[in-house]
């Protein structure tokens, strides 16, 4: 249950002063549902305004308060023509109003001849003459003078100095969010500290309830930090509570005697990272703890060894495995690899994707219910309710982030006790953000790729030689040869960025029906039969978007082209380079870029000439783009965090995961001294769901 203590930050933004149906709308699209929301939507920046007795040339350009007296309002001569009134200082100098459209006959009432107001808005010139276009502040002057009194005193404008400055939508002007986040301020309540207090100290933080209205007082940097901190605090201890729940449960060791890897006979000496990664996992599987393990390898490194030497191990045990892949067929590629290596193996290895159907589906179902099948390959498929398994003991999930988290829990209930699990990526991930998006579980790195792997070459040219890029294209088809072609975009758009479909029409003018395409928007048995044809050889040409990013192994295709190279990110562009130099041939990876480039997006394209190594790059991406742009979570690919940006990520991180190790491991968790104000951190962040599901990966 939530601590009563959150309930005002989480009840709906109509529980504040005027929020109705008129209101709901603009609120979510900018995502504010809930006070809690309001409270974290931060200013994109802040007016500063000073307040002024008299007109000066010395303010142009700065947002100032000042008291005016209405001379002369002039009309426009047309429609088009702004209405413009003229004010006089107390010294006689003066500034002209300008208002445009439908603001002409509200400010005729705002400011009627011979009214004196105070008024504030950015002073400009124009010719000889001061303005202020559309003011954002008139109020009404009063003299609070005492009777006989004949000084200057007033009260003091009601307007603000300093003003936040909010993200907004059509339908709610920054006035009316200004109104609405003081409203969430004023119900905050104060909450126990759950920062470690010598941190706190030296950081200088202040609480949580001090900190959250200086972020939408005045940028403050201090308060940035330590509002960013908490959220990734409540990160790193929900993942060590998962990994902590998980050693508390058990599985079942597996063993293995060697008598399956040994009759194994591969056509290639295994890498030094591959044996090493290899003995890493066979530790965790004999243990009688769930395995929660990432394996990171680049395209090519050899996961799929890896991974089949695990499931093998399994196998010896006399338990079953499943192996997942992202799509049907690439499930079904795995099959094929997988069937040809073991054929000489008493190993019965099946396939259960969407596709199957009748006896094939039910003789399937009945092998993994009385355990004659050993290992199954599928996709989504091998987890649904209606398939039951005799003794699964170990999952391999393929290309996590294709999946949910809730589908991944639901593949580790199959067993007779928790699965142990390992998650593959070909999306080698900073260290950083490795800790942040998988801080639960252990982490293996193949760092080097198999002998004999043909090194690819990068080749950057600009958009305007595209028809030198179509010859060269022609004659490598010629030759026999399949190459991929690359769109940012499905359909042409005002970005002026190059789309698929108009590429492909393009291509097909010049290869006719050589040339097929597939996109993100294309049913998946749609997108099967388009890389089926091209993995037979049927198309030799394959116009895409970055659906084909995590792909099928298409041997023979040597030729990647990258259209608007300039728009991807580092890791995207090592990952589409990552489709070719499967087979014996050379392989060319063709960056078009446009003629205009800045200096990241130069500096991209040329450490993707210089380096194929997917750590250095991926490094890199994340010094270039920062975190926000980089980190996948683990349901949608967007960023995990909300209030931490990637300078938080790499200064704070770090500092998370220690103290929350320390508070799990040493200080008893939730139910230490800090275990109270802990627990209110982590539904604050909304992460007490997570404690339950997130033990999937």
């Amino acid at each position: 249950m939530r601590p009563d203590i959150l309930n005002p930050l989480f009840s709906e933004v109509q529980s504040l002063k005027g929020v109705g149906p008129r209101l709901n709308k603009p609120l979510e699209r900018l995502k504010l549902q809930r006070v809690k929301d309001m409270l974290y939507h931060f200013p994109n920046s802040f007016t500063h305004r000073n307040y002024r007795e008299t007109l000066d040339i010395s303010d142009v350009g700065q947002h100032i308060i000042i008291k005016i007296s209405v001379i002369n309002i002039r009309n426009g001569h047309n429609y088009r023509s702004p209405l413009r009134i003229i004010g006089e200082d107390k010294n006689g100098d003066t500034v002209s109003l300008i208002f445009f459209g439908k603001n002409a006959g509200w400010a005729k009432k705002q400011l009627p001849m011979e009214s004196q107001r105070i008024i504030s808005g950015k002073l400009e010139q124009y010719g000889d003459e001061l303005q202020i276009v559309h003011p954002d502040h008139i109020s009404e002057y009063k003299s609070d003078s005492p009777q006989g009194d004949s000084s200057e005193s007033q009260e003091k404008p009601s307007v603000p100095l300093v003003e936040p400055i909010y993200p907004l939508s059509e339908g709610i002007t920054n006035g009316r969010l200004v109104q609405l986040v003081k409203e969430a301020l004023a119900i905050r309540p104060q909450m126990e500290e759950w920062i470690e207090p010598s941190l706190l100290k030296k950081k200088e933080w202040k609480s949580w309830h001090e900190s959250i209205v200086d972020m939408h007082s005045e940028y403050n940097e201090n308060a940035h930090d330590r509002l960013a901190y908490d959220e990734l605090l409540a990160n790193q201890i929900t993942m060590q509570l998962v990994r902590a729940e998980m050693d508390n449960r058990k599985c079942l060791p597996i063993k293995g005697d060697d008598r399956l890897t040994k009759m194994l006979q591969l056509p290639f000496e295994m890498t030094g990272a591959q044996k090493r990664v290899i003995g890493e996992i066979k530790g965790d599987l004999e243990q009688s703890r769930p395995m929660l393990r990432l394996l990171q390898g680049d395209v090519g490194s050899g996961k799929t060894i890896v991974a089949l030497m695990a499931l093998l191990q399994c196998v010896e045990s006399g338990y079953q495995g499943a192996f997942l892949a992202p799509t049907e067929i690439l499930a079904r590629q795995h099959f094929a690899n997988l069937q040809q290596i073991l054929a000489p193996l008493p190993v019965n290895i099946a396939i259960l994707t969407g596709r199957d159907k009748g006896k094939v589906r039910e003789a399937t179902l009945m092998g993994l219910a009385d355990g004659t099948i050993d290992i199954i390959i599928g996709t989504h498929a091998i987890f649904q309710e209606a398939v039951t398994y005799k003794n699964l003991a170990m999952a391999i999930i393929d290309e996590q982030h294709k999946f949910g988290v809730s589908q991944r829990l639901m593949l580790t209930k199959k067993g007779r006790g928790v699965p142990h699990l390992l998650v593959m990526t070909a999306t080698p991930i900073p260290r950083t953000l490795a800790l942040a998006c998988y801080g639960e579980m252990d982490v293996s790195q193949l760092d080097e790729l198999p002998p004999g792997r043909t090194p690819i070459d990068t080749v950057v040219m600009p958009d305007s030689r595209m028809d030198d890029i179509i010859r060269g294209l022609e004659r490598h088809l010629s030759a026999g040869k399949q190459a991929f072609w690359v769109c940012p975009l499905i359909e042409q758009s005002s970005s002026g960025k190059a789309a698929a479909e108009v590429r492909a029409e393009m291509l097909q003018k010049h290869f006719g029906d050589k040339v097929g395409i597939v996109h993100g928007r294309m049913k998946n048995q749609d997108k099967d039969k388009v890389m089926e044809s091209f993995v037979n050889k049927e198309i030799l040409l394959l116009v895409a978007t970055t659906v084909i990013e995590v792909g099928v192994d298409v041997p023979n295709a040597s030729l990647m082209i990258v259209e608007a190279a300039d728009s991807f990110g580092l890791a995207q562009l090592h990952q589409l380079r990552g489709r070719v130099g499967r087979g014996s041939e050379k392989s060319i990876c063709l960056l078009i870029r446009s003629e205009e480039l800045s200096e990241t997006a130069h500096a991209r394209l040329s450490l993707m000439r210089k380096s194929n190594d997917g750590f250095e790059i991926a490094e890199e991406d994340l010094n270039l783009r920062g975190a926000g742009e980089m980190i996948g979570t683990r349901q949608s690919g967007g960023s995990p965090f909300q209030v931490a940006d990637d300078t938080h990520v790499r200064a704070l991180l770090s500092t998370a995961a220690d103290d929350a190790k320390l508070l799990v491991q040493r200080d008893g968790g939730l139910s230490g001294t800090r275990g109270d104000a802990v627990r209110i951190l982590l539904y604050l962040f909304e992460r007490d769901a997570g404690v339950a599901t997130l033990r999937s990966g």
